[in-house]
């Protein structure tokens, strides 16, 4: 298995593509379990989602397959040229938007050389008695896997695609955005082919027209692909299976199974019926216990009490004496088989219950609790980025706002926040007015600058300043009870963006600004936080490309070109 980087240079793949396959895989993280004895199998040609709550063990799992992480059990087989694209790529010291895309290029490139160099000495003693017909057809038949001839095509469909066209080649990597460094990434990897894909939320940074050509390519891969993702309307339409790791005990299907098989149809019969499936078997899991938990306390009293009395269910009578002294032996014997048999039945019960099913997080807060904020936009202009002529934004109007990569989506809400601080930057023309008491601004990039406090440390700096008392962190549904503990650094990129919005809602704002609120956020807290943005009296202002979001929005919105 070749396990490097995608985005560094690699050398042509040296076999053709076959499953992946890992037994038994186990990892915990000081001392809590995140997989335990997780089995899986993800065959060519088809599209293995893989989902779950925020720090349930997707990133994980993908890390321990691309062989980025060692597993504490278990083991991993794995494709040759095996490709994983991480929700924070990394690139090679001094890359730039060329070599990325040359280096992604290049073993294709030596694919096509090999293949004519070998075609060009059939029939040609080859060196060391090598069979030439033999490394011609396996040299063709990997080729033809990774559609090396069409390369160069798929390269510049990718970058227009991906909204990468107009960066220049010579363009330093770390000079672009974290969406625009995402999407290079993916451009790289979806140019290569390789023979083994890992894909971790690829559709974060993406508009509709990239998306649509990433589930095009996807579908047409004839290798293994894995991806972790909560985009409900992208997993509807690319995923061929399933593998749930929030499964409990009765599993996501009601029968103890993890794993799904979809029809990959985009309808509501396909990844939409798991989230309905997985909701049936938790209420049957929830029944399950509340079940075994009263028939627990029924065998625990006969145990102790009616199982010894000889006759429980009638009113004693004058003979009961006689008959014990006439028959006491039998008497015994009755009375120690009933308490055996309770008490195997009781010991049989104990081993067999199901755990009490986890209280889900469930996110209590309100965005914007104060009404009263208000925006004015009067011929903005930010060169090369964003001309917007006109906008009103009254007191408590929802506003969404939409468009393409580049199209100043993020820009347009950086302005609004720094306009709320008096602080618009230099080269803007035209004017941002914001009235507002407090502004709360999530953008698509969150970062803590000590990665060793502790949620709660973070949490309580940041609401020192609030007057009125703030809901503690714990209870905001949020983050896990267990989690609030751990070093922010230690949290996956969900609950740290989860965090992040914490700080937000903690300090009460009556003019919210979220920017991709949904991106790598669980589809139970994405639901929960449309609720609340449309239950909120403030003003909101949210930008996104959420396709399921921008389906079921109820209020206006703005789209930018």
């Amino acid at each position: 298995m070749t396990t490097t980087s995608p985005l560094r240079p690699v050398a042509p793949p040296t076999g053709s593509a076959r499953a992946l396959v890992a037994r038994d895989l186990g990892k915990s993280y000081a001392g809590r379990p995140v997989l335990d004895g997780l089995d899986l199998v993800a065959p060519p040609g088809r599209v293995l989602a893989v989902i779950g709550e925020n720090g349930s063990g997707k990133t994980t799992l993908l890390r321990l397959l691309g062989g980025r992480l060692e597993p504490d059990a278990g083991s991993v087989e794995a494709p040759d040229d095996l490709a994983h694209l991480p929700q924070e790529p990394e690139f090679a010291r001094g890359a730039t938007v060329g070599s990325v895309l040359h280096d992604a290029l290049a073993p294709l490139h030596q694919l096509v050389v090999r293949v004519e160099e070998l075609a060009a000495g059939l029939g040609t003693p080859r060196p060391g008695g090598e069979d030439a017909e033999a490394a011609y057809a396996q040299a063709l038949e990997l080729a033809v896997l990774a559609d090396a001839w069409d390369a160069e095509r798929r390269a510049t469909e990718a970058a227009a695609r991906l909204g990468l066209a107009e960066l220049a080649s010579d363009r330093p990597v770390n000079t672009l955005s974290g969406g625009q460094r995402s999407r290079l990434a993916l451009a790289a990897l979806l140019t290569r082919r390789p023979s083994c894909l890992l894909l971790d939320e690829p559709t974060n940074h993406l508009d509709d027209v990239a998306v649509a050509y990433v589930e095009r390519v996807l579908a047409d891969l004839p290798g293994v692909v894995v991806v972790a993702s909560h985009d409900r309307v992208f997993l509807d339409r690319v995923a061929d299976q399933v593998l749930d790791l929030d499964a409990g005990p009765l599993g996501s299907d009601g029968r103890g199974g993890h794993r799904h098989g979809l029809v990959r149809n985009g309808s509501s019969g396909g990844y939409t019926a798991v989230l309905q499936a997985r909701a049936a078997a938790r209420r049957r899991w929830e029944e399950l216990h509340l079940k075994q938990q009263a028939d627990l306390v029924v065998l625990r009293r006969t145990v102790a009490t009616t199982a010894r009395d000889v006759a429980h269910d009638r009113p004693p009578r004058d003979n009961d004496k006689f008959i014990y002294h006439m028959k006491g032996q039998n008497v015994q014997r009755t009375v120690s088989r009933r308490v055996r048999d309770a008490e195997r039945r009781l010991a049989d019960l104990e081993a067999a219950q199901v755990p009490r099913p986890p209280v889900p997080l469930s996110f209590t807060g309100s965005l914007a609790p104060r009404a009263g904020a208000a925006l004015t936009v009067r011929d903005l202009v930010v060169p090369g980025r964003l001309v917007l002529p006109r906008l009103d934004v009254a007191p408590g109007e929802h506003l969404l706002v939409t468009g393409g990569n580049g199209s100043g989506k993020s820009t347009l809400l950086d302005l609004m926040a720094a306009g709320a601080r008096d602080a618009v930057p230099p080269g803007t023309r035209g004017t941002v007015r914001v009235r507002a008491r407090s502004v709360g601004h999530l953008p698509q990039d969150v970062g803590f600058r000590d990665g060793g406090r502790t949620a709660l440390e973070v949490y309580a700096e940041a609401v020192a300043g609030v007057r009125e008392p703030p809901v503690p962190l714990a209870e905001l549904g949020l983050l896990h009870p267990r989690d609030v503990t751990r070093p922010v650094g230690e949290l996956s990129l969900g609950q740290q963006r989860r965090l992040a919005l914490a700080l937000l809602v903690a300090r009460r704002p009556d003019l919210v600004l979220l920017d991709e609120p949904t991106n790598h956020l669980s589809l139970t807290l994405c639901d929960e936080l449309e609720e609340a943005l449309g239950t909120s009296p403030g003003t909101v202002v949210v930008a996104s490309h959420d396709r399921w979001l921008r389906r079921r929005w109820p209020g206006p919105q703005l789209a930018l070109a």
